[in-house]
């Protein structure tokens, strides 16, 4: 068992998830990397790492979140943080809801990141008071029509931060929302277009993986008022707009 303090980073062997482990890792926490698929890049992740292991979980399933965090409770004795940054994006209209992409959405994005912080903030021990911080979207304060079931699952998870802070938190624990903005190439983009579409906010500098990573690790060292969200967007979150900044760019920009 590890004297320093545990994070758990749930999709935390890729992409911004990947970001979230290295940025841990550098402030000195053991980190668990939360994987479903991706075992390979976990392990390897987990080997550059001076303190880190990987856990392997389909979280959509019944009983999945649960059975995570009770494993984990059981043998970290300093489980300090929770970093609820799995998610999918998937693109369906506002005009055409997709069920099937409604469902998954639903279930990686909401569902299980609620389940599990239930889970955690029944079971965890810390010495220094526990962190949730559900990971969403800036698109909370920008909506536009695009990537329909993805929003609707983000503004899920927002619900839940003051809910769980409110009433499954004890005075000690802080619940946060982190909501970034465009960062890495997603859906069907290209890096060009990543490049281009991302300098669409207010500062026209594209925010960094490192930048939301470091973020993540100030709330978990924080005593910040519980229930708040941190926005990570270059402002992009104080824009009106109209579609997602991956067709705003292909169609010239705005």
């Amino acid at each position: 068992m590890t004297d320093k303090p545990a994070v758990l980073v749930t999709g935390g062997a890729q992409r911004i998830g990947a970001a979230f482990s290295r940025a841990f890792a550098e402030a000195g926490w053991h980190v668990v990397i939360h994987y479903r698929s991706s075992g390979d890049e976990a392990a390897a992740l987990a080997g550059e790492l001076p303190s880190a292991e990987t856990m392997q979980a389909n979280l959509a399933e019944d009983g999945a979140p649960d059975a995570l965090a009770r494993e984990l409770a059981e043998r970290l004795g300093d489980w300090r943080c929770l970093v609820n940054s799995a998610a999918i994006f998937e693109p369906d209209d506002v005009t055409g809801l997709d069920p099937e992409i409604f469902g998954k959405a639903m279930q990686v994005n909401a569902r299980g990141p609620a389940l599990l912080a239930q889970s955690y903030l029944a079971h965890a021990r810390a010495r220094a008071g526990r962190h949730v911080i559900q990971v969403t979207d800036q698109k909370l304060a920008n909506p536009n029509p695009d990537f329909f079931s993805y929003t609707m699952s983000k503004h899920a998870a927002d619900a839940t931060i003051r809910m769980l802070a409110m009433g499954a938190a004890r005075a000690e624990d802080r619940i946060y929302g982190l909501a970034p903005g465009a960062i890495l190439a997603s859906h069907d983009q290209s890096e060009d277009e990543a490049e281009r579409s991302h300098l669409l906010n207010l500062r026209r500098r594209r925010t960094t993986p490192e930048d939301v990573a470091q973020a993540a690790v100030m709330l978990a060292c924080g005593d910040l008022a519980s229930g708040e969200t941190l926005f990570v967007d270059s402002g992009q979150h104080l824009l009106s707009q109209p579609r997602d900044v991956i067709y705003l760019e292909r169609e010239g920009g705005q």
